[in-house]
């Protein structure tokens, strides 16, 4: 009596190898695309958040809201630094344009991701919301680019009276 041997031949796993390492082959690239993409995505969420945070408590306060670009400790504003460093967001009770214990509202870590990086294209790196919630000389764009360049880079821009909108990369440089 003979007994058929069910399994996979040498030739089949061959096959089924070879396939599997085409998609692999395809699907990798694509996979690095869309972490790249949530990436930028995700940090210009943040910042637009954090917009929206100084904005809604300078209304809610009635007083100045401040969001500036973070010193390497957390605790204080660094005008020579880069958006990419982090910020601060905080109310100046004592209108000394310096963050006290007492005053912070939020922080953020610097970004992770060293082909990420930012820039301002507004007037300068801190942005204040007075208690109307309008931004007192800080309209302008705040982009995201990576080093695939402007075709995938993602911009907001802040109008005067104080709305956070998405808008266009003109340039990532």
């Amino acid at each position: 009596m003979f007994s058929k041997n069910s399994g996979f031949t040498l030739v089949e796993l061959l096959v089924t190898l070879a396939v599997g390492g085409i998609l692999l082959t395809a699907g990798v690239p694509s996979f690095t695309t869309s972490i790249k993409n949530n990436r930028m995505v995700t940090q210009l969420n943040g910042f637009a958040g954090a917009l929206n945070l100084a904005r809604s408590e300078a209304v809610k306060r009635g007083r100045t809201v401040t969001l500036c670009i973070r010193n390497t400790a957390g605790t204080d504003c660094n005008n020579s630094g880069d958006w990419q460093d982090g910020w601060i967001v905080f109310v100046d009770l004592d209108s000394d344009g310096a963050v006290d214990t007492n005053e912070m509202i939020s922080t953020r870590e610097p970004f992770d991701g060293a082909q990420t990086f930012v820039f301002w294209t507004g007037a300068n790196n801190i942005i204040t919301y007075n208690g109307h919630g309008r931004a007192t000389g800080a309209t302008g764009n705040f982009n995201i680019c990576d080093d695939r360049g402007v075709n995938y880079a993602h911009g907001i821009g802040i109008s005067s009276t104080g709305r956070v909108q998405n808008s266009t990369v003109p340039a990532c440089s």
